[in-house]
Parts: C-alpha cells; sequence; structure tokens
C-alpha cells in the first residue's frame, strides 16, 4: 500500500535531465526554521529555481496557500515542476492535519512532515528514535547533540549538521517502515522530510570520491 505522501517517480537526478531548469516551490509551516534549512542547501542555479516560503500557516492553510501559488505560477506560464508542502503534527486537530494530506494528494502537491515537529529531523542526525518526545524536549537533546544551544531559527543547521545528512535518512526510513500500517496523524514519531532532502540533494553537485 502506497504511503499517503507518496506520489510516485524517483527524486534521483538521471543524466538526462541534468541540462533542464527545474522549478520547485517549498512552502513551510514555520517562517523561520524550515526556510532556513531548505535555503542553505547549494543547489546548482543552472540545475534549478528553487522558491522557499515561509508562510507561518497551519496544515490545511499552508496547503490551500501553496495550491494558490501553484496555480498563479500556471497562470504566469512559469509552472513548478515539483511544490511541496512542509509541516508538522504538533498541536493542530487531526482532521486539520488528515486533509492537508487529502488536499494535498488531489492537487500533486507533496508532503514533508514530521510528527510531532521539525526538530525530530535534525534529531535523527544523531540517533535513530521510536520512542514519542513532546516537541518541547528536541531542543534540549539537540543543544546536547550539537554542544551549543540550539536556537530554533538558526540559519546554520544545515552546515552544523550536514556530515551526518546520510544517517539522518537511514534512521527516518528506518522509523517509518516501523509503521506497518502509514498513519502520520498518529505515528509518533515519524517524519519524511528526507524524502524533499533526497530531491534538493539531486541538483547538488557533489565532489568526486576517491576512485570514482
Amino acid at each position: 500500500m502506497s504511503k499517503p505522501w507518496e506520489r510516485g517517480g524517483s527524486y534521483a537526478r538521471r543524466e538526462a535531465t541534468r541540462f533542464i531548469r527545474d522549478r520547485f516551490l517549498i512552502v513551510c509551516e514555520g517562517a523561520k526554521t524550515e526556510p532556513n534549512y531548505f535555503e542553505a542547501f547549494p543547489v546548482k542555479a543552472d540545475l534549478i529555481a528553487l522558491d522557499v516560503e515561509g508562510i507561518g500557516a497551519n496544515t490545511k492553510s499552508l496547503v490551500e496557500e501553496a495550491i494558490r501559488r501553484k496555480a498563479q505560477a500556471n497562470r504566469n506560464r512559469t509552472p513548478y515542476n515539483q511544490v511541496w508542502c512542509v509541516f508538522d503534527r504538533d498541536v493542530f486537530p487531526a482532521a486539520n492535519f488528515n486533509e492537508a494530506f487529502r488536499l494535498a494528494k488531489v492537487n500533486s502537491i507533496r508532503t514533508a512532515y514530521s510528527n510531532q515537529c521539525f526538530e525530530l529531523w535534525y534529531y535523527l542526525h544523531f540517533h535513530f528514535n521510536d520512542v514519542a518526545l513532546h516537541r518541547e524536549a528536541y531542543g534540549d537533546k539537540l543543544t546536547e547533540f550539537i554542544g551549543r544551544k540550539y536556537e530554533k531559527n538558526s540559519a546554520e543547521m544545515y552546515a552544523l549538521i550536514l556530515d551526518r545528512q546520510e544517517t539522518a535518512i537511514r534512521n527516518a526510513t528506518k522509523l517509518l517502515n516501523r509503521y506497518v500500517h502509514c498513519n502520520p496523524e498518529k505515528d509518533d514519531p515519524s517524519t519524511n522530510v528526507h524524502l524533499l532532502v533526497e530531491a534538493l540533494n539531486a541538483f547538488i553537485d557533489k565532489p568526486d570520491t576517491p576512485g570514482g
């Protein structure tokens, strides 16, 4: 059974698409935390035009705003190849959270969610965890991991934890696989932010590895 966030297809860059300029729109629930992180990805400007917006809206309203911006881009003849919504389970009503997924699916918008909060994605850079933590506890854990006070709106988190990103992707994948019947609204903790990370990584030139 497909997951609620799956839309089909691979995000891995193919050589045939390398010279096509893609357009991504990432609409974030948070005004600073998530936009600062995704804007820090060193994507190649000749491969992708990346628009990241921090809306400060709740789950359903966020998807509705993404739908509006997608339609506006189509009218302007500058359509997006991928539109993503980034949001948390947090304390929003279950009905709002689930409706956000429904709206996203019927409008071909991809979702990068976290239950309970985006900081779970940061946490998974350091440790695997399948035990529910209150969203406010993640800040103290991250302070311990990074060796300095975690600042929620920091613009440095991408660079600070980049060398652990592959670990985070493995941990997030492992965590999702723990849920036989996936239900993002109930599955605490869970996140699929790594899917958006992998999508963006497809537009970054990686240095050659020895022997590559």
